[in-house]
């Protein structure tokens, strides 16, 4: 894909060079970079490389981890899902689909990497922001109780946190689906959306965003947006939530409800619907033999902060993190 996105310009061979770096969870250096490239068809020298890194780095796009070489930042990530974003589509469910496969996760163990989002929060902000999301935690309009949190150029799943900020993690439903695999069943990525719901219950969604139609996640436009009222849903019960649809083959309802128990039980949860075989869920039509299955979104208690006025910037599957380096959101 690279060598039809670049051609001979300059632009072109710096988002190649950010392209390499957001594929890897480690720091690169120049030589690295350049044989990585080759191997997608741009050839550039060590030193060429380098002369880009500098602009990189000029931009915000790209910050130094000493002698390991060079992270992408949060900014250039954007960049390069701006840029590519016509050969990108369908690459969202794409990486939905490599971070179940790469979950390790084991919840009969409490030990693996299970997948999350990373959030961004200025240093002077996050406590405003804590407070901000602590009712959509104590409704349950989340994933899980469970975060991580990482200063100022410390890694947090993929992303390394930039001078004044903090990054904040959550985890993303996608773990359910990793334990799934696990197991042998495989989920159906159908879409992400606004969910309504009233008095406590699923109405409808009132948005969606088919995974296959976008190269940028739909929860990060949806709360970017602002479309959501997940503070107001959290004290009425009544509101606007990010939700997610998934369906699976109907024979494995049974290891489906097994795994959804295990999780529960070391606190991971966000399974907010299950539909019956081959029927309509949430007026969302199901194939046949298959169940349609509601997850809430991993970013909920980051909308209810950011609909509080808090600029927060947000990676949803954001690459993976060790079970035991999450704890309780109420010990923050």
């Amino acid at each position: 894909m690279a060598e039809q996105v670049v051609g001979s310009d300059a632009e072109g061979k710096l988002i190649s060079i950010l392209k390499i770096l957001s594929e890897s969870s480690e720091p690169l250096g120049s030589i690295t970079i350049a044989r990585r490239l080759a191997g997608e068809g741009v050839f550039l020298s060590e030193r060429a490389v380098r002369y880009h890194l500098r602009i990189a780095d000029e931009r915000g796009y790209t910050q130094s981890a000493g002698r390991d070489g060079r992270m992408i930042t949060p900014k250039g990530r954007q960049e390069v899902k701006e840029a590519l974003a016509p050969q990108h589509l369908g690459f969202v469910r794409e990486k939905l689909e490599m971070l179940a496969y790469q979950t390790t996760f084991d919840p009969k163990k409490r030990s693996g990497r299970l997948p999350i989002n990373t959030s961004l929060v200025d240093k002077d902000k996050f406590k405003k922001a804590l407070l901000a999301m602590k009712g959509a935690f104590k409704a349950g309009i989340c994933v899980s109780e469970l975060v991580a949190t990482a200063s100022e150029g410390e890694k947090l799943g993929a992303a390394v946190v930039p001078a004044g900020k903090i990054g904040f993690a959550t985890v993303c439903s996608v773990v359910t689906n990793g334990v799934l695999l696990k197991s042998g069943v495989p989920m159906e990525f159908r879409f992400g959306g606004v969910l309504e719901i009233r008095n406590s219950k699923l109405r409808r969604f009132v948005a969606i965003i088919d995974y296959a139609g976008t190269s940028v996640d739909p929860s990060e436009q949806f709360v970017r947006a602002k479309m959501t009222s997940v503070d107001e849903a959290s004290r009425t019960g009544s509101g606007k939530i990010l939700g997610v649809f998934r369906t699976i083959l109907a024979p494995a309802r049974e290891i489906f409800e097994e795994k959804v128990a295990l999780l529960k039980e070391v606190g991971i949860g966000g399974v907010y619907a299950v539909g019956d075989t081959s029927e309509p869920l949430c007026q969302i039509p199901v194939a046949l033999n298959r169940i349609g299955i509601v997850q809430l979104g991993g970013l909920n208690p980051v909308a209810a902060a950011v609909e509080a006025g808090i600029e927060i910037e947000n990676v949803a599957e954001n690459g993976l993190i060790d079970f035991q380096e999450l704890h309780s959101f109420w010990e923050l």
